[in-house]
């Protein structure tokens, strides 16, 4: 059984925020402002996200 896909996009500016949220984006794959990535959609990929939630846009695939 495959896991659901989801993509994930920079949207707001990391400047400003917590050494950690940087370093969770960086975790994610994440490198610039509107770079997207897709990963499969895991408790531990999912509460990454929930974390920088508020610089972040998340599609299901």
């Amino acid at each position: 059984m495959a896991m659901e896909k989801i993509r994930i996009t920079q949207v707001k500016s990391k400047n400003g925020y917590p050494e950690r949220q940087k370093r969770t984006l960086a975790a994610l794959g994440i490198r610039k402002l509107n770079h997207s990535v897709e990963h499969e959609a895991t408790p531990q990929i999912l509460g990454m996200v929930e974390k920088v939630k508020h610089l972040v846009k998340v599609e299901s695939i």
